[in-house]
């Protein structure tokens, strides 16, 4: 048997004591305010609308170099620029340390659109992302306003909701020129 003097002994356990609860103190201190943790309906909002932005943003890349229709070109064009604001103002509104999607389209989306061209496209297009997107956009900037719990993600979802809206409205408007089926 190993003789220890006692103090070394009362040393090692005070020793330990303090290492148990240095510890127990770190798992139990707020998050430093580089890691602010959002509620889930904050951070679904976060993925949700960064991911409709880029997808919105990606497919009206793709409707300038394949459709025909030159109103089909100036609604992407003009949806495009929309989302990337929309994109800029999420980030900018989004708590510091909460980690914000850069380029995350839905690639089914964009998947079923990227080989049509000329009309295909076009029909394709404005069925599946001018008004399917839009519409899931506006309700996931709706559901912000209404339950979200972070005033700056709230407030920047009520700011975008206008333009939100008002790019729906227009893709009906164009859905309805081009007698397609909302």
């Amino acid at each position: 048997m190993i003789r220890l003097p006692i103090a070394s002994l009362i040393g090692a356990c005070a020793t330990g004591l303090l290492v148990v609860a240095s510890s127990a103190h770190a798992q139990s201190a707020p998050a430093a305010p580089d890691e602010i943790r959002l509620h889930g309906q904050d951070q679904a909002f976060i993925t949700d609308a960064t991911r409709s932005a880029s997808t919105q943003h990606e497919a009206a890349r793709l409707a300038t170099s394949r459709s025909t229709d030159r109103e089909v070109k100036a609604f992407a064009e003009h949806v495009g620029a929309d989302n990337a604001r929309l994109s800029e103002a999420l980030r900018a509104a989004s708590p510091r340390g909460v980690d914000v999607p850069d380029n995350d389209p839905d690639v089914a989306v964009l998947d079923s659109i990227k080989d049509l061209r000329g009309g295909d496209f076009d029909k394709a297009y404005i069925e599946q992302v001018a008004l399917g997107d839009e519409q899931k956009t506006l309700s996931i900037f709706q559901a912000e306003i209404a339950s979200g719990r972070n005033g700056q993600l709230k407030e920047a979802a009520r700011q975008a909701l206008p333009t939100v809206q008002a790019d729906y409205a227009q893709a009906r408007e164009l859905a309805r020129r081009k007698h397609l089926a909302e």
